[in-house]
C-alpha cells in the first residue's frame, strides 16, 4: 500500500516545509509515501467561502483513483491516540488496496462533494491548526505509527 498525502496549497513557511520533507522521508523508509499539492484556487473577491471549497473539491476529487482509501483530516472526525492510528494505518495497510489517500483541505475545508467521497475522517484535535501545520502533524503522526508497528523506541508509554 502507498500512502498519499493530498494537500491544498503549497507551504509558505520554509521552516514548516523543511520539517515535513524530513518526516515523509522518514516514513518512506517504512512505506512507500507522497506528496500531492493542489494549487490554490484562487478566489475573487464576490466568490464565496462555499464555492471556493466546491472548486477545491473538484481538483481534490480528480486527484483519485478506483479502489483508493480517502480520509479526510477534519475537526468533525475521529480523534485517534497515536497506538489507535498505529492500529488503524496497519489495518489500511492489510486491506489489500493500493492507496491511503489522506487529504488536508484548504482554509475553510472540504465541499459536501468531498465529504461524501469520503471513507473517514480523521481529527488532529479538537482545535483549529492552519492547514500547513495540519498536514505537518499528519506526516510526524504517520511516521510515528510506523515506528509503533516496528516497535522502535520514538514513541513512549
Amino acid at each position: 500500500m502507498k500512502i498519499q498525502i493530498l494537500v491544498v496549497g503549497r507551504t509558505r513557511s520554509a521552516e514548516l516545509a523543511a520539517l515535513f520533507d524530513d518526516y515523509l522521508r522518514r516514513i518512506k523508509r517504512y512505506i512507500p509515501a507522497e506528496l500531492t499539492v493542489i494549487p490554490d484556487v484562487k478566489a475573487n473577491r464576490k466568490e464565496l467561502q462555499e464555492q471556493l471549497c466546491i472548486r477545491e473539491g473538484k481538483k481534490i476529487l480528480e486527484q483519485l483513483k478506483v479502489g483508493d482509501i480517502f480520509y479526510l483530516l477534519d475537526e468533525r472526525g475521529t480523534a485517534y491516540t497515536s497506538p489507535k492510528f498505529a492500529q488503524l494505518l496497519q489495518k489500511k495497510m492489510n486491506s489489500g488496496k493500493k492507496r491511503w489517500v489522506l487529504a488536508v483541505g484548504g482554509p475553510y475545508g472540504f465541499s459536501e462533494e468531498v465529504y461524501e467521497r469520503a471513507d473517514g475522517m480523521i481529527s488532529l484535535s479538537a482545535m483549529t491548526f492552519p492547514h500547513e501545520m495540519a498536514r505537518l502533524f499528519l506526516a510526524e503522526q504517520l511516521y510515528r505509527a510506523c515506528t509503533i508497528l516496528r516497535g522502535e523506541p520514538y514513541h513512549h508509554n
